[in-house]
């Protein structure tokens, strides 16, 4: 299949970077006696394949090799068995990457007058193709691939997209939810595709599939009090009960199927755990450092970088660990099981130790294969850039991101986690 795009490997940085993490690999890569793997923040050379790229744009949408092109991906997916896709965000992108940018503008000064720079255009007028899987993008997909006729769906799937544990680990809860009523054949494998912290909704998703049952039934008794009313023991969220029952009883209804998880810009911030037969490959916005490894992000970066998106995606940089927006004291169910979730989820992350672990400069996750792609300089004011977090939706950018996907995904290549 033809690749738009040029490729080198990463090397191995020859200088000796600041560390957070321990050193040893079983504690990066998840401690198998915790009940969730854990993501871990170091400026050494990843330990997952990753690979930088240049990507030029392919023919125009639409076109007669555009669509010749995109029918290939769809017959290699149908081959491959996939038999659904989804794609994963909400209509909020701008409203969260304000909470993330707000963040860094505390620990960074400088970059303020930037972030409101930003934040007036967004408010202004979101274009909303920045950051945000529309439905016309989803039925150019859809269309482009052939799956009217041949059963591939894709669906487009929002969430509430708050910037925070519980509000993670409930649009995982729903994901599958959404999976178990799938009517599939034996063997079929389902395909998400998730922007930002969409794909850290997915993490979450995959360590529930995968998690022992006590760690289990530490998950949901941390969140009971948000689905729960307390002291009478009535759920008011079904789903979560209904999941629960689900994972705990009946997980052969969905354990039957393969799962590909293909994330775009999404920070490095849970761990993943995977089947034998699950695949994961992100995209990362990336323009390598003059002069340092070529893996790594410049922090602090300057402000006229950030409003130009000169290094990529800046979003994807610094909405790690530290950054989340938790829900308001007054919603205390909600204040409460984010709390415990977050024990859970990301016991060793406390928000003093922010700054911290931005210095890392880290773009790669310890799990899956990551593309660190240039895309070029981006046109565009502030707020259709997204500072670098937008490109990934752009319909210009479809058929590279779906060649790549089948490509990466089932051409052979290392998935780059360890099996559970």
């Amino acid at each position: 299949m033809n690749l738009a795009g040029k490729e080198s490997g990463m090397k191995r940085s020859e200088s000796q970077p600041a560390q957070i993490s321990p050193s040893t690999a079983t504690r990066r890569t998840g401690d198998q006696a915790a009940p969730f793997c854990h993501q871990f923040y170091t400026a050494d050379a990843p330990c997952a394949p990753h690979f930088y790229l240049k990507a030029a744009i392919g023919p125009a949408v639409g076109s007669r090799e555009f669509r010749q092109r995109m029918r290939d991906v769809g017959e290699a997916l149908r081959a491959a068995r996939v038999g659904m896709i989804y794609l994963v965000h909400s209509s909020f992108a701008a409203l969260d990457s304000l909470s993330i940018l707000a963040s860094l503008a505390r620990h960074h000064r400088p970059v303020g007058p930037t972030v409101r720079q930003i934040a007036a255009r967004l408010i202004d007028g979101e274009d909303h193709e920045a950051g945000n899987y529309t439905v016309r993008y989803t039925g150019l997909l859809e269309a482009a691939i052939g799956s009217d006729a041949a059963g591939l769906p894709v669906k487009l799937v929002s969430w509430s997209s708050e910037n925070h544990h519980l509000g993670r680990a409930d649009a995982a809860v729903r994901l599958i939810d959404e999976v178990a009523a799938l009517e599939s054949v034996a063997g079929q494998r389902v395909m998400f595709w998730g922007h930002g912290h969409a794909g850290n909704v997915f993490a979450i998703m995959s360590q529930l599939l995968t998690c022992e049952p006590a760690a289990l039934e530490r998950f949901f008794d941390a969140a009971s009090v948000y689905y729960q009313l307390p002291f009478t023991g009535l759920v008011d969220i079904p789903v979560w009960h209904r999941v629960r029952q689900l994972l705990s009883c009946n997980r052969h209804r969905i354990a039957e199927r393969a799962y590909d998880w293909v994330t775009f810009g999404t920070p490095v911030r849970y761990g993943w755990k995977l089947r034998r037969d699950d695949r994961l490959l992100h995209f990362v916005h990336h323009r390598p450092p003059a002069g340092g490894p070529a893996h790594l992000a410049i922090f602090p970066p300057r402000a006229e970088d950030v409003l130009s998106a000169a290094s990529g995606d800046y979003l994807q940089q610094v909405a790690i660990a530290g950054t989340d927006a938790p829900p308001s004291p007054a919603a205390w169910r909600s204040w409460l099981a984010n709390r415990r979730l977050g024990r859970l989820l990301a016991a060793e992350h406390e928000p003093t130790g922010l700054a911290t672990r931005l210095e890392t400069g880290m773009r790669v996750p310890d799990c899956g294969t990551t593309l660190l792609v240039d895309y070029g300089t981006q046109a565009g004011t502030p707020a259709e850039q997204l500072a670098g977090h937008a490109v990934y939706t752009r319909p210009e950018w479809l058929l590279f991101h779906a060649e790549q996907v089948v490509e990466r995904l089932f051409g052979g290549g290392n998935t780059g986690c360890r099996a559970a």
